[in-house]
């Protein structure tokens, strides 16, 4: 395992039946970073992270977490993470203080270990409020709120987020975040798969665009827009006339005839949009209003996989 990576998998396959669901997948996840797979549904997430948590045996490849390998070791990677899925995993008829109490007892805190360490996670996590309720009264943010806190109880400096917030409101979505973000600044690696492209730009270091099982391209947020997408330029003009001489003189460019505007990638920078402007204005064109639009993780998706991603 490279020095600085705690979660690395190389030439992971993966089939079910005729369907193949991993076509040899690269990763590396660095120490105490969020580290986003992002990829619509049925591009391979899941399985990976299922996978890493050691609750499925790859075809072919291997994998390691802080340099166990998820196969040959898989009881000493089970004691190093924490696994929180796409719905919360708790007990309805529980309360959230039985929930993670028992959970602590599973992991061998001791009561009175177990019962400490529910009260700091109910606090931390906002649900002191209501940790005598019977979860089937929490609404589902809270439930996912406390499905994390579960996964914590032991402390685990390696944690794997399968589409956390699937199905939340957006305060909801936000407070996990919040809670995400934190987590990170304590040290401990996060692996997040989402489908919504602005949980993976606000939260993640560094992203891994999967699709067809493999990764197609990695890096930040602002890497992955400025080399796989162009800043574009937005024309508007008053009438279709004026749009169909600029389209004309410019001889490039996307035209929207409803909007009366035409679209042009450019460098981003001034001088290239007052180039086109004075390009037509030597031809005795002049756009009413102009928009830049900076490139979005959207359009990332587009240019790789030709549609659009899902958008939070």
């Amino acid at each position: 395992m490279t020095s600085d990576a705690v979660v690395e998998a190389t030439g992971l396959t993966r089939s079910f039946g005729a369907t193949r669901v991993l076509s040899g997948l690269d990763l590396r996840v660095a120490r105490g970073t969020i580290h986003a797979l992002l990829g619509p549904n049925g591009a391979g997430k899941t399985t990976t992270v299922r996978i890493l948590a050691t609750l499925l045996r790859p075809d072919s490849g291997t994998a390691r977490v802080a340099g166990y390998d998820v196969v040959r070791q898989a009881r000493q990677v089970r004691r190093l993470i924490g696994l929180t899925g796409q719905y919360a995993a708790v007990d309805e008829l529980l309360t959230g203080a039985e929930n993670l109490v028992l959970m602590g007892r599973l992991h061998h805190l001791g009561r009175s270990g177990a019962r400490r360490r529910a009260a700091e996670l109910l606090e931390r996590f906002d649900l002191g409020h209501a940790a005598h309720r019977p979860v089937r009264t929490y609404s589902g943010g809270m439930r996912r709120r406390l499905d994390l806190a579960a996964t914590l109880i032991t402390r685990p400096p390696v944690i794997f987020l399968d589409e956390p917030t699937v199905g939340l409101d957006p305060r909801s979505r936000q407070t996990l975040w919040d809670v995400v973000r934190e987590l990170a600044a304590s040290g401990v690696t996060i692996l997040l798969t989402t489908q919504y492209l602005e949980e993976a730009d606000r939260l993640a270091g560094r992203i891994a665009l999967i699709d067809g099982g493999t990764v197609i391209a990695e890096g930040t947020a602002e890497e992955l827009k400025r080399t796989l997408a162009r800043e574009r330029v937005e024309l508007f003009f008053g009438t279709a006339e004026e749009l169909a001489r600029a389209a004309a003189c410019l001889a490039a460019g996307d035209r929207d005839e409803a909007r009366r505007s035409l679209s042009l990638a450019t460098d981003g920078s001034a001088a290239e949009v007052h180039r086109i402007l004075d390009h037509l204005a030597r031809h005795g064109v002049a756009a009413d209003r102009l928009a830049v639009h900076r490139p979005t993780l959207d359009d990332v998706f587009l240019a790789l996989t030709g549609r659009k991603g899902e958008a939070a």
